[in-house]
């Protein structure tokens, strides 16, 4: 591990097919957006290291297929997780209705108990919005998540929706310290200034 490194942190990006999952990925970790991106076939994955109220931390962030023929890989892709992204489409109500499915199999194959959620809802650049926001932000206090909305197209709210995460994981002690025990690492702890964090009200921390 990197001296400067508080911790690795595995996270997940799951949801239905063609919510954007890789795009969002793409857009954090590499600054990029292709609209004609092909659909992930099993799991894409990729490394960024970000630093959240002065903590440096890795993550190693496992995009899946949404498509059910790749469901197989499922439960080695969900082991270890510290936290997961779960995705819908704004503008695809079917998307939505499906999360019940994949918070079933988060609880279903998730090896944490604490582990830190986070809805998003995708693709608030376009029009045709079929889920209201107020109705994500209810569905997230229902089941306990953070929530963001967000459009990798215009890099709306993906930067903070990664980093509303790590600082929610960070503040998770258990979820990350015993990998870290023995190597003295030191939590550092921000100041709270008026207004919260730094989201500019984007999320709402439960």
């Amino acid at each position: 591990m990197d001296k400067d490194v508080l911790t690795t942190l595995k996270i997940l990006i799951i949801g239905e097919s063609g919510v954007g999952k890789s795009s969002l990925l793409l857009r954090f970790t590499d600054d990029t957006f292709d609209p004609e991106l092909a659909a992930t076939i099993g799991v894409d994955f990729k490394v960024k290291t970000i630093s959240v109220d002065g903590n440096k931390a890795k993550l190693a962030i496992w995009d899946t297929a949404g498509q059910e023929r790749f469901r197989t890989l499922t439960p080695s892709y969900y082991r270890g997780a510290q936290g997961v992204i779960l995705v819908y489409d704004v503008t695809r109500r079917d998307t939505f209705v499906k999360l019940d499915n994949w918070l079933n199999e988060l609880e279903t194959y998730c090896t944490r108990n604490d582990i830190v959620n986070m809805l998003v809802g995708n693709k608030i650049d376009k029009e045709n919005r079929e889920v209201d926001r107020n109705e994500g932000l209810k569905f997230a206090r229902k089941h306990s998540m953070l929530f963001i909305e967000a459009s990798a197209k215009t890099c709306d709210g993906v930067q903070c929706a990664f980093e509303e995460l790590v600082e929610k994981i960070i503040q998770t002690p258990g979820l990350w310290e015993s990998e870290n025990q023995n190597k003295g690492v030191k939590l550092i702890h921000r100041e709270e200034g008026p207004g919260g964090g730094a989201c500019g009200g984007y999320c709402s921390m439960l």
